[in-house]
């Protein structure tokens, strides 16, 4: 028996051998490294929910290695959790208050809880690399350090390019290297080695920069809040760059929910530190801040909407992919919270459509771990190369040659870095408009940074509220022309750019120029337009008539090559120099020149010189014989039909557009306060699913005007979000009483106004979105609004508080309502004891029996009627004031 057995081992081993099948010795061979995963977190429930999503999603994803989380709590904390066996954990002392200087400052437990890992943790002493995650995250494969190119002294990490100060003085303040500074979280893959020389700096760095008070503006950290919240960030890349770590930067690995992933990438990390959407249906973990989801038996997140639902809902293949991730994302979280539940052994919930998906065999096979796609792992080398572009070493050769079969046409130098930038003023009007375009900057995955050129006056300086909107430079107004007196608010984005380029030392090669009512929806480069060194490229402009007579002649001396183009500018910024003070005189030149602002010579059918800004732009590129490229695929309008299979990257929403019976026109919004006023918005466009089918053309016009609509609002949204604005469901009851009245009030006035306000073109109203020269010309707009948008209530309710009239005449509607209801109590009452009193006194006059029946009878009678008489007559004067204060 023991021959027969000793026989059948040889045979299975001979036949492996054969075979070439040994999965176990290539595994140890490839990967004899081991793994450890670490995350931070806080005794509250915000974290414990966190906890329960990362830790499904880590079992999920077959994550190799132990996990590990860094518990920071207080002792009061820690009395009371509830959550220890959420997760393998590790206590670290809480240092949320700071022990020496008393700040309050929570993220900084992260470092703190790494070093005290690593000093006090003996799983710390049997690891070659760590992962390190953050709560608010879902794996969706294995995360291998040496997989996706991590090596000794060269970690792997997201991209996070809102880090400014590694570009200014806030790295060389506080790191000896500043050049080696990298814009880099989220996820970090590196040598147990290096995160043991790089923690206590880590730790110290993100000290010195909370500490470093002066420098947290926005224009020097990137942070919207300027509460120097994300010093811990650099607190990270300062620490690696004082030990001298390059990182290899990878923005593929790790992706938000809400965004699009690159054609061919899978991600196998999501961070949904942001809220995102699927049709109507929203989620942002800040409005779970308190929730106790895991200790609450059968609850969970709003459901989404189901796959199927989604394939109807968007055609294109990539964005789809993105609402995939989506609702991937909230149905692992949720899968997650069952287990959980079942695991506090918490009675079984009842039967539903969507507990049924979650066990079926498509969300199964939706979630499956995620591998690493060969496309993907090309993409990452090409990434790495553009972020540390000074990396000492070459790839390895074998993905050098993949590179080249896919980028066969690849320069092998890196992408020139680029910076966007854009010009506004001090006002409400482009304040809204900024929030659009930084979110939707962030969003379309745009290289480099991103300025705003702000010209105030110092008056108005005083009295902004909307610094910490975008990184902002600030440039002295002239909208208010020194010399001439002359008002021209639009002179003002050539002189923005001049003093930019004269302040502000960049390493930018190329300058992306937009203006303010844009949306972005994907990247904008020189590399995809074929933009150059005296060839810049741009949108066309055909209306800009002047370039084809006598206007060219005059104001340049090529005039030949004199192009219609604006909207969007790439440049390089080279070209830049020379060419923006040429922009101003130019501007100012053709402004000057007010015997040719006729329509017939400039194309301005307002003949007021209000477009004189754009023939200064290309007067002065003719000047420096500065030739463009020009695309009609990078810019659309809202409302304008698209060219089939056309990416557009940028929404340009200057002209009113609509979709059915909704509509949107900028102009209307030119006093609104969108951005100061909690969850001020657009009234929301119609519903995709509502729209016709049958026209294609209608149809993609359509969708496409709603995505910019929709955006608006998502920024906004956001926005207030970032603000803490309060839940607008708790708003008092007296306050929704004013707000209804003046909704009431405003709807009158737009009614009274509206046959007027009919009376205007399409073609005027479409023109004079761009060329209107002042808020006087926009009175028949401004009082039109509810009419284009279809709902009076919400509109009002956003302008109200931008009238002191209205306001006025709100307080004294309240005022005089409450005293008149106050009056008319009064009255009721003195009038009811006055009767009770007659009736009291002639029933005393009867038992005594003074006089006779009928003489008591008719003095009764008379009282009664006399009392009766009294209070009807009181209560109908008292309805007739408030008929007259309702009138």
């Amino acid at each position: 028996m023991m021959e027969k057995k000793a026989i059948l081992v040889f045979l299975v081993l001979t036949l492996s051998l054969i075979s070439g099948q040994e999965p176990e010795k290539i595994d140890t061979q490839k990967a004899p490294w081991r793994i450890h995963t670490l995350f931070s977190v806080e005794c509250q429930n915000y974290f414990d929910w966190q906890t329960v999503g990362l830790m499904h999603s880590y079992r999920k994803a077959q994550q190799p290695g132990p996990i590990t989380r860094l518990l920071s709590c207080t002792e009061d904390e820690r009395k009371g959790y509830r959550g220890m066996e959420l997760a393998p954990t590790f206590e670290v002392p809480s240092m949320s208050r700071h022990p020496k200087t008393g700040d309050w400052y929570p993220a900084i437990n992260k470092p703190a809880g790494v070093v005290h890992w690593l000093k006090y943790s003996k799983e710390a002493e049997n690891v070659d690399w760590v992962v390190i995650l953050d709560a608010d995250m879902i794996i969706r494969g294995p995360i291998v350090p040496w997989e996706i190119g991590a090596e000794k002294g060269k970690p792997v990490s997201a991209y996070y390019g809102y880090l400014i100060g590694c570009d200014n003085i806030l790295a060389k303040l506080h790191t000896k290297h500043p050049e080696l500074c990298d814009k880099v979280g989220g996820l970090l893959a590196m040598h147990i080695d290096d995160l043991r020389a790089l923690a206590p700096l880590w730790l110290s760095k993100t000290e010195e920069v909370r500490e470093d008070r002066a420098h947290w503006p926005t224009n020097y950290t990137g942070d919207i809040y300027g509460t120097g919240w994300i010093s811990e960030m650099y607190g990270y890349s300062f620490g690696a760059a004082e030990v001298g770590l390059r990182h290899k930067i990878n923005d593929n690995l790790m992706i938000y929910p809400g965004y699009t992933p690159r054609e061919g990438v899978e991600p196998i990390l999501m961070h949904y530190g942001l809220p995102f959407n699927v049709g109507n249906w929203s989620f942002s973990k800040l409005d779970h801040h308190e929730d106790d989801i895991v200790y609450d038996c059968s609850r969970l997140f709003p459901e989404p909407p189901y796959p199927r639902e989604i394939t109807q809902m968007e055609s294109d293949h990539n964005k789809r992919r993105a609402l995939f991730l989506n609702i991937e994302c909230i149905n692992t979280m949720n899968e997650g919270l069952l287990l959980q539940h079942a695991a506090f052994k918490c009675p079984k919930p009842k039967w539903s459509k969507y507990l049924s998906f979650l066990k079926s065999k498509t969300f199964a096979e939706l979630s499956r771990p995620k591998r690493l796609t060969a496309q993907s792992r090309q993409m990452m080398e090409v990434e790495i190369h553009k972020e540390v572009d000074n990396e000492p070493e070459k790839p390895h050769p074998k993905v050098e040659v993949k590179i080249h079969k896919e980028v066969d046409n690849e320069p092998e130098k890196p992408h020139p870095k680029i910076h966007t930038i854009f010009s506004t003023e001090c006002s409400t009007y482009f304040d809204w408009q900024t929030v659009g375009l930084v979110h939707s900057f962030y969003k379309s995955g745009q290289p480099g940074n991103i300025t705003r050129l702000l010209s105030c006056t110092d008056e108005d300086l005083k009295q902004y509220k909307g610094h910490d909107l975008a990184p902002t430079h600030y440039v002295p107004s002239m909208s208010r022309h020194p010399l001439t007196g002359d008002w021209y608010p639009a002179i003002n984005k050539p002189a923005a750019v001049l003093h930019w380029m004269n302040h502000v030392k960049t390493d930018a090669e190329y300058i992306v120029i937009l203006d303010a009512d844009m949306i972005m929806r994907g990247p904008i480069t020189p590399w995809e337009f074929n933009a150059g060194r005296s060839r810049p490229a741009s949108t066309p402009y055909d209306y800009l008539i002047g370039c084809d007579n006598i206007l060219a002649k005059l104001h340049t001396r090529h005039p030949e090559a004199c192009d219609k183009v604006g909207g969007v500018i790439i440049m390089h910024v080279d070209d830049l120099r020379k060419f923006a003070l040429q922009w101003l005189h130019k501007t100012m030149e053709v402004r000057l020149d007010r015997s040719h602002w006729s329509k017939n010579i400039t194309g301005d059918i307002y003949e007021s010189g209000w477009i004189s800004e754009m023939y200064g732009y290309s007067f002065g590129a003719a000047e420096l014989n500065l030739r463009h490229v020009i695309s009609d695929e990078i810019l659309i309008y809202p409302g304008y039909v698209p060219k089939p299979s056309v990416n557009y990257r940028v929404f340009h929403y200057g002209l009113e557009y609509r979709v059915g019976n909704w509509s949107f026109d900028k102009a209307n919004w030119r006093h609104a306060d969108l951005v100061n006023k909690c969850w001020a918005k657009f009234p929301d466009p119609p519903d995709p699913s509502s729209l016709d089918q049958t026209d294609n053309n209608s149809l993609q016009r359509d969708l496409l005007s709603i995505e910019c609509a929709t955006t608006l609002n998502e920024a906004l949204r956001l926005h207030h979000e970032r603000r803490k604005c309060p839940d607008p469901n708790t708003i008092s009851t007296p306050k929704r009483e004013r707000v209804n009245q003046d909704r009431v009030d405003e709807t009158r006035t737009i009614a009274e106004t509206r046959t007027r306000a009919e009376t205007r073109t399409d073609a005027e109203t479409r023109t004079s979105a761009e060329t209107r020269t002042s808020a006087e010309t926009r009175t028949d707009a401004e009082t039109t609004t509810s009419t284009k948008f279809g709902n009076v209530n919400d509109i009002q309710a956003l302008r109200h508080d931008e009238m002191p009239k209205n306001s006025s005449q709100e307080s004294s509607q309240v005022e005089t309502s409450n005293g008149t209801f106050t009056s008319m109590r009064f009255w009721i009452m003195v009038l009811w004891a006055v009767s009770i009193f007659g009736f009291l006194g002639v029933m005393s006059v009867m038992l005594r029996g003074r006089k006779g029946l009928k003489k008591r009878v008719k003095g009764y009678k008379s009282k009664r009627r006399t009392t009766y008489s009294g209070f009807w007559d009181t209560n109908g004067q008292d309805r007739h004031l408030r008929n007259a204060e309702t009138a």
